[in-house]
């Protein structure tokens, strides 16, 4: 019961106030890409080129990072930590649109203030930026490539959905669910009583945010949210069709990252296992599909298929 009307209430929390019209909004389609910082450019180039298999490529947005490709219009972004910085790795999420310049001016008209003007990479990408209530960075990138053929070598060629830390899910809600469509997945915590994770599948794609819950009402109490912790919690999928064959290549290849947990099957029911870029940042493989019942709420829309 307590799991059922858990579930009732995350369905319906934002209700009361009704979305835009869906039909004036460009599509958002998916997850475009996750920056972090790095503190040893050497370890991380290792990790995401020999440990995960990604292209190294320029970084057309900051000319000091550097780009991690899974797919063509798919890739991780490292960029070095600023001096100063706080205990979070995290520096934005991206997720893909359709057009741009046409979101941008869409969420202007509906009251969204701080707005990067639309940049445009030397590759034909677009983008801007803007923040969710929480303050992290988020942009929405128009890529230029017309698809997300995977990068040979590569243990994934495709991203499948981000997740960081959040403290407060209605106001977090207000932005992703209320205003951009957001669309309920699947939620979980070990404690039936809590609510660890909350999924939901972008508007006009199956690419998935997921809010990973600290403070009360979750798992995660404020005070173990340390760097260890926020390297767990802000994290990147990758999806594989079998997580055997994946993790058996390497473990063959000898490609394992010095710390790795899994393979383990998620409350979710799907196969996961976990690894660690340098500076803690965790970069998880799951398959797109589960092979079992879920935990604590059924699936509410389809998963990603590869």
């Amino acid at each position: 019961m307590i799991r059922t009307l858990a579930l009732i209430g995350l369905l319906t929390a934002t209700s009361a106030a009704a979305p835009p019209a869906a039909e004036e909004r460009p599509a958002i389609t998916g997850v475009s890409h996750l920056a972090v910082y790095a503190t040893d450019a050497a370890k991380t180039r290792d990790f995401y080129t020999r440990v995960l298999g990604a292209r190294e490529g320029r970084d057309l947005e900051d000319p000091a990072g550097t780009r991690y490709y899974f797919g063509a219009r798919q890739f991780v972004e490292v960029l070095p930590l600023p001096p100063g910085h706080g205990p979070s790795r995290l520096a934005h999420v991206a997720y893909a649109t359709a057009d741009a310049a046409g979101l941008r001016a869409w969420l202007a008209r509906h009251g969204k203030t701080d707005l990067s003007p639309v940049q445009r990479g030397a590759n034909g990408d677009r983008w801007f930026a803007t923040h969710d209530p929480e303050g992290n960075e988020i942009q929405f990138v128009q890529a230029a490539a017309t698809d997300n053929a995977a990068v040979p070598g590569a243990i994934s060629g495709r991203i499948i959905h981000v997740g960081y830390a959040v403290h407060d899910r209605a106001r977090q809600d207000d932005l992703y669910r209320r205003l951009l469509g957001f669309r309920p997945y699947w939620f979980g915590a070990f404690d039936a009583s809590k609510v660890d994770w909350i999924s939901q599948q972008t508007p006009d794609g199956r690419d998935w945010l997921e809010y990973m819950m600290v403070g009360p009402g979750s798992d995660v109490p404020l005070a173990k949210v340390d760097a260890n912790q926020l390297g767990v919690l802000n994290h990147l999928s990758l999806g594989v069709r079998n997580m055997q064959a994946a993790v058996t290549t390497l473990y063959r290849e000898n490609r394992l990252s010095p710390r790795h947990d899994g393979p383990q099957m998620g409350l979710d029911g799907k196969w996961q296992a976990n690894f660690y870029d340098p500076d803690g940042t965790r970069i998880e493989l799951m398959e797109f599909g589960p092979v079992m019942t879920p935990c604590c709420s059924a699936f509410t829309a389809d998963s990603p298929t590869g």
